[in-house]
């Protein structure tokens, strides 16, 4: 079973290493920028062949999944509670904005009114895990999927680059911008990416928020099931909790719990951190190399505007919350 995964795994330990390597000369950019850049290189110059593929999947979502539980190990219990509650207001503030700048501009621009929810949705709470979630709730076509997924995709890899340019030149500290990216960057792994390319503390700051916003995941696709269930006045399709839910968020907060009451011996926690780091690297670089540019093309001009504008509103409404409303 394993071994149909062993070539996309063996690439992306390939890249990651190479991504780790640049990573130390250049620590400004950091290794997670340079796994993302090498796989979409590789991916739009060379191509990937389609036996690679089954590995790139596994490393792009179980990786990162577990990557992010090892992280947990480093992060003591209190500072997740505190953190992920205290950035609940913005997170919820910056959803519903995301919902709402994406749906007016969608409708207004003749998009369906699916594609327009996994457009808002995606950019609201997780990327292409809350369009996946989403998807069969609101019986979604497969070009609609297709074509959110490339839109969040696109600005994911945008957002590791320009955040941290930003952040830099406004002089943000380390919390200003771990909360600016886990409430304003769609995707975990672009979140973790630009968090620890700005810093230690920022990457493990937005790690706790983007976890913490995931889990909106859950009451979000209810509401859906609920109104597609009004609308259609006929029997909704089962939505089953336990696919939808992010069990890594659990198993992450267990990993903090485990660490906050040294039930690990702190021999084992600096190995922990370099797994983590290494799993990252062969996560990011997966999703880097399944990046294709005709995707974006394909996707027209109305759903990457409608993506660009419900992300500019949720990054400027996510900065307005922390300056002038907390």
């Amino acid at each position: 079973m394993m071994k149909k995964y062993l070539p996309g795994l063996a690439l992306t330990l390939v890249l990651a290493s190479l991504a780790m390597l640049l990573g130390s000369f250049f620590p400004l950019i950091g290794s997670s920028v340079f796994a993302i850049l090498l796989g979409i290189l590789l991916n739009n110059s060379l191509g990937i062949r389609k036996e690679f593929e089954p590995g790139l999947l596994f490393s792009g979502k179980k990786l990162l999944q577990y990557s992010i539980i090892l992280l947990g190990f480093s992060l003591s219990i209190g500072q997740v509670s505190a953190t992920g509650t205290s950035s609940l207001k913005i997170s919820i503030l910056t959803i519903l904005i995301a919902f709402a700048v994406a749906y007016f501009f969608g409708r207004l621009w003749g998009m369906s009114k699916v594609l327009t929810l996994l457009i808002g949705f995606g950019t609201a709470i997780c990327g292409g895990s809350a369009i996946a979630a989403a998807s069969p709730i609101l019986e979604a076509k497969e070009e609609e999927i297709a074509l959110s997924i490339s839109t969040i995709f696109f600005f994911n890899i945008l957002a590791v680059f320009l955040f941290p340019f930003f952040g830099h030149l406004l002089q943000m500290t380390d919390s200003t911008f771990g909360v600016w990216a886990g409430t304003a960057i769609n995707d975990t792994s672009s979140v973790v990416a630009a968090g620890y390319t700005y810093s230690q503390a920022a990457g493990d700051l937005a790690t706790i928020v983007k976890l913490s916003r995931a889990l909106m995941i859950v009451p979000a696709c209810l509401i859906f099931a609920a109104f597609r269930y009004r609308k259609s006045k006929q029997k909704a399709k089962k939505v089953d909790l336990r696919t939808i839910f992010p069990w890594f968020i659990l198993w992450f907060v267990l990993a903090s719990l485990a660490a906050s009451l040294s039930l690990v011996p702190a021999s084992l926690l600096p190995l922990s951190k370099l797994l983590s780091q290494w799993l990252m690297a062969m996560a990011l670089a997966a999703i880097g190399a399944r990046v294709s540019l005709k995707q974006f093309k394909k996707a027209g001009a109305a759903p990457l505007m409608t993506g660009a504008l419900a992300w500019l509103a949720v990054a400027l409404s996510s900065l307005f919350i922390q300056y002038f409303l907390s």
